[in-house]
């Protein structure tokens, strides 16, 4: 049976690649205070545009979409969801806006995640906050359809007992000044999702999840650059380091480096786009065509129109096609897909 215990951690041994990722993080983490003080405006900019691509970007990875017409209406305006994908995209919102509003006062415990997993079901007909009854498997499609196991998670009948642990260890640990809050974070996350503790909503929750704890350790960064979309845009990156470190975990012989190295690269882009952002939506000085151009130049990883629009909403659709087009004939950037699923990166 699944031993919850993060001592390990105290031991682990971290690549000196990710240690150095990490220090430049504390050193990125003072940068953006400086930032926000400087242009306090820009921050509230980034701030709407990560809340809306935050409830998009996990919403997307399982699956659930609408239009971005629809999108902006739910998140924005908290327009009523009209079918289950939209019933599911407003139960997101509404627990990220808690979490922003109310992180200082939320503990991690069994009582939190459970709401946390009510209140996101809570437009849906499912019966959400509560444990799966049934078991469930993890499985993958291959080309030709067929469906694989990829991982069995623990059974309905021990998972109350399991996450009855999972928090308990994750409260010793806390206390513990040998062990690395952030590295922590990852292993709860990856524990969490090898149990999965719900019919439905797992990954969402575990996201959310991960932004409170960083909240709770003094990292704010998901508030201003969305950590989902970051997951979303690299998932097969994800994916693979949840599969590898999730091999031998029910016999306690995993290994959770692949997870945490995932998790501080997701982290630290989010760190660099900060930067880069602050520095397109801040400077209204520079010239709208050539906003767009920092935008994409500087982007970490392909980006849409819709993207770019989201990052400046000031600019006209029309300026930013322009722009694009401008671009791709000199050269300086390359495009990727056709029409509406057209990306945009640096060469």
């Amino acid at each position: 049976m699944r031993r919850y215990d993060y001592s390990f951690i105290r031991g682990l041994g971290i690549r000196t690649g990710i240690v150095s990722m990490m220090n430049r993080m504390e050193v990125l983490k003072i940068r953006q205070r400086e930032m926000k003080e400087e242009d306090p405006d820009a921050f509230i900019s980034l701030e709407s545009i990560a809340r809306l691509q935050s409830v998009k970007g996990s919403n997307a990875i399982e699956g659930i979409v609408t239009t971005d017409k629809r999108m902006k209406e739910i998140v924005n305006e908290n327009s009523a969801p009209l079918n289950h994908d939209e019933s599911e995209i407003a139960g997101y919102r509404d627990v990220l806006d808690m979490i922003h509003k109310n992180h200082a006062s939320i503990e991690i415990s069994e009582e939190t995640i459970l709401r946390m997993h009510e209140m996101m079901l809570s437009y849906t007909s499912e019966d959400g906050g509560r444990y799966k009854d049934t078991n469930n498997l993890i499985a993958s499609i291959d080309g030709e359809g067929n469906r694989n196991v990829v991982f069995r998670p623990v059974p309905s009948q021990e998972t109350k007992k399991s996450m009855e642990q999972l928090v308990l260890a994750y409260m010793d640990a806390r206390g513990d000044s040998g062990i690395d809050q952030m590295i922590l974070i990852p292993c709860f996350i990856l524990d969490l999702l090898c149990i999965h503790p719900f019919s439905d909503g797992n990954g969402r929750i575990s996201r959310l999840l991960s932004l409170l704890m960083m909240y709770k350790n003094g990292i704010d960064v998901g508030r201003y650059i969305s950590f989902e979309s970051q997951i979303n845009r690299y998932k097969g990156n994800y994916y693979e380091a949840l599969r590898r470190s999730s091999e031998g975990w029910h016999t306690n012989e995993n290994d959770h480096l692949p997870f945490i190295e995932d998790f501080i690269f997701t982290l630290f882009r989010c760190f660099k786009e900060v930067d880069k952002r602050f520095t397109v939506i801040g400077d209204k000085k520079i010239n709208k065509g050539n906003r767009v151009e920092a935008t994409v130049i500087n982007s970490l990883g392909p980006i849409s129109k819709g993207d770019i629009k989201e990052i400046l909403p000031d600019v006209s659709s029309r300026t930013i096609e322009v722009k694009l087009s401008e671009l791709l004939r000199e050269g300086k950037i390359k495009k990727k897909g056709t029409f509406k699923d057209a990306h945009y990166f640096r060469l």
